[in-house]
């Protein structure tokens, strides 16, 4: 689920390619029943071969078929900075993409980072269809989407083998409960190759009772963490999305603030005493516990 400032695949792992050109803006906007609600596909206002995917009205992805390297979602721009900064530049990857949508970030691991491999859980297969369709993918790029729930893709990677794995996961606009626990996040800690990185997208507004829970969560796996969102986000003005990142290692905070301050959507940064005591008297997540994300309030999508 993403704001913007201006988400064919068979069930079963398959190697993503490309059909010839995509679905241009003269042909307008599409509406298709998929598995997890009603998929809009919208031509955007500012460029010419650029759509945004809708679940059920919620905003998922925004996806430039001329420019990959694109990314108009304020969510994605800041997991883009973890992508570029998790890695000398230009060096292949290995991520895992736990959530699909449209794919934005995968086709931005492999315009910035040729060669990379990279793994997409996408439990929807006839949304994979739609953006395979619509939005194809470079026949060159190594991406395999497979048509299974994120946390048994999860369950299923070796230990080891990940430099990133991405939680961008949402049913509808709310993120399941079972994808948002301490157990979820060890499997993710355990995927991960030495100096790799978790990241997660979420979205919460008011007093950010989730993203509390979900720092704690991600604090009693790992180490090192930090928070990217939006000041008015932090401040509850306004519901919107929290990217997380965390790792056994050093993250590169002053980077990532730097980063994030001169994004056209100014972000903060929290990190530290200020993340622990953002988190304080939060409990985690536990899988006898979790609840899903929050219902976005009425009208946020407008």
């Amino acid at each position: 689920m993403g704001r913007s400032s201006s988400r064919a695949a068979r069930v079963g792992e398959t190697a993503a390619t490309t059909g010839p050109g995509g679905r241009s803006h003269a042909q307008g906007p599409l509406s298709r029943p998929v598995g997890s609600g009603l998929a809009e596909l919208r031509p955007d206002r500012d460029r010419p071969a650029a759509w945004s995917l809708l679940i059920d009205g919620a905003p998922q992805s925004l996806v430039d078929l001329a420019d990959p390297t694109h990314l108009g979602f304020e969510y994605q721009r800041r997991l883009g900075h973890l992508i570029d900064l998790v890695a000398p530049p230009g060096r292949p990857l290995t991520v895992l993409h736990l959530g699909g949508g449209a794919l934005t970030l995968a086709r931005y691991v492999a315009a910035t980072r040729p060669r990379s491999r990279q793994q997409v859980a996408e439990i929807d297969t006839d949304l994979t269809e739609l953006v395979r369709t619509e939005l194809p993918l470079d026949r060159s790029w190594q991406i395999k989407v497979r048509g299974a729930d994120a946390r048994s893709v999860l369950e299923r990677t070796p230990e080891g083998t990940v430099d990133l794995v991405i939680t961008d996961v949402f049913s509808g606009a709310r993120t399941p409960a079972h994808c948002t626990t301490v157990e979820f996040t060890a499997l993710a800690a355990r995927a991960l190759a030495p100096g790799g990185w978790y990241a997660a997208n979420i979205a919460d507004g008011a007093a950010l009772p989730f993203a509390r829970s979900q720092v704690a969560t991600l604090g009693a796996v790992f180490p090192e963490l930090c928070l990217i969102a939006d000041p008015a986000v932090l401040r509850g003005k306004r519901f919107g999305n929290l990217v997380l990142a965390a790792a056994h290692t050093p993250l590169p905070i002053a980077d990532l603030t730097r980063r994030a301050a001169s994004d056209p959507a100014h972000a903060r940064v929290e990190h530290g005493r200020a993340l622990t005591d953002f988190a304080a008297g939060a409990a985690p997540a536990t899988d006898t516990t979790a609840a899903p994300s929050p219902e976005p309030p009425p009208g946020v999508f407008r």
